[in-house]
């Protein structure tokens, strides 16, 4: 019975951590990561909240509410789309960018529990591969995406990830006749 105030105490102490950590890899790290979305649409005025299925936030270049506004773009979070996409050891959280026409506009590595991301992912030549990549491209590792030496399952899930991701957010968004080679 000593122990049982203690055990009550460390709950409490630990429920909102592990609570925190589950929304972190679930893909609820920002709601709206304004910063991050003017990373990948500079050209961009304005971003809707994260809505409609599969998630995703909407880039304009003027108000959204303008008769004929349309979204010059795309962003979402991977592991709200694949949350069942791991890496060697576990989540790897991106912020994707995608134009009208199914080409990525960039990579954010945001979070990821990986023991070789900073020999690969981490790097800044693993997002600088994607800008300009069409979701029609293959996404392989040691084709059209580079393999970091030590960290080949690493960039496989990632790369899979950013495909896979990409691919259900423009079957959504975008007519066949806008995705071009």
């Amino acid at each position: 019975m000593k122990r049982a105030p203690i055990i009550v105490c460390a709950l409490v102490l630990l429920v909102p951590l592990v609570t925190a950590a589950q929304k972190r890899i679930a893909g609820f790290i920002e709601e709206m990561p304004t910063a991050k979305l003017r990373q990948l649409f500079p050209a961009a005025a304005t971003f809707t909240p994260r809505g409609e299925e599969p998630l995703h936030f909407k880039a304009y270049a003027g108000d959204p509410k303008a008769p004929g506004a349309k979204p010059i773009g795309y962003a979402f979070w991977t592991t709200d789309l694949i949350p069942e996409q791991l890496g060697y050891h576990g989540h790897i959280h991106m912020l994707i960018g995608m134009d009208t026409a199914g080409r990525l506009t960039g990579v954010i590595v945001d979070w990821n529990t990986e023991p070789y991301a900073d020999i690969s992912i981490e790097l800044p030549e693993f997002p600088a591969m994607f800008p300009g990549k069409s979701i029609r491209d293959k996404f392989a590792a040691g084709e059209d995406v580079s393999i970091m030496s030590r960290a080949t399952i690493t960039v496989r899930a990632a790369a899979r990830e950013i495909r896979d991701a990409s691919r259900m957010v423009a079957r959504a968004v975008l007519t066949p006749d806008a995705v071009k080679r």
